[in-house]
């Protein structure tokens, strides 16, 4: 059934939404580097441009990360296209947060040249990160749940 693609192509449509607007809110209304809590003691925004991969690495490397993103991006599609009706909840929720992950993060690679950030941990030393790496975490999660569920 043509459902189940047509879930996870919404979900990470409704993800990526989520993901640039809450980046254009830090944008319009964060100084560049200055934290301000907003659940105190847990989590702050702060707004930082990273023109490297997670926490940081690769460092100036956005031009070659944004095509990256756009291979892994076109190639989720593809995958989603052939394999998504068979795929269990947990791979296609995993689809659907990788999808969105990757499009999030290269769009602003493609418009900007780095990834805004702008939720930063409190009670750790983490880097500061966005939704899109929200959703690209929760991808391995539930791959990593599948996996288990499978043994």
């Amino acid at each position: 059934m043509a459902g189940k693609r047509f879930w996870i192509l919404l979900s990470a449509a409704g993800l990526l939404l989520l993901d640039q607007l809450s980046k254009q809110w830090w944008l319009q209304n964060l100084p560049p580097g200055v934290s301000q809590s907003w659940i105190p003691g847990l989590l702050n925004l702060r707004l930082v441009w990273n023109d490297g991969a997670a926490f940081s690495l690769f460092r100036s490397g956005s031009q070659w990360l944004g095509w990256i993103s756009l291979l892994v991006s076109v190639g989720l599609l593809i995958w989603i296209g052939r394999r998504g009706r068979q795929w269990s909840r947990w791979q296609a929720a995993a689809a659907a947060f990788l999808l969105a992950g990757s499009v999030g993060n290269g769009i602003d690679r493609w418009r900007y040249g780095a990834v805004i950030d702008g939720l930063e941990l409190v009670p750790f030393s983490f880097p500061v990160f966005n939704l899109a790496d929200v959703a690209i975490n929760l991808a391995v999660l539930c791959l990593l749940i599948e996996a288990i569920r499978q043994r």
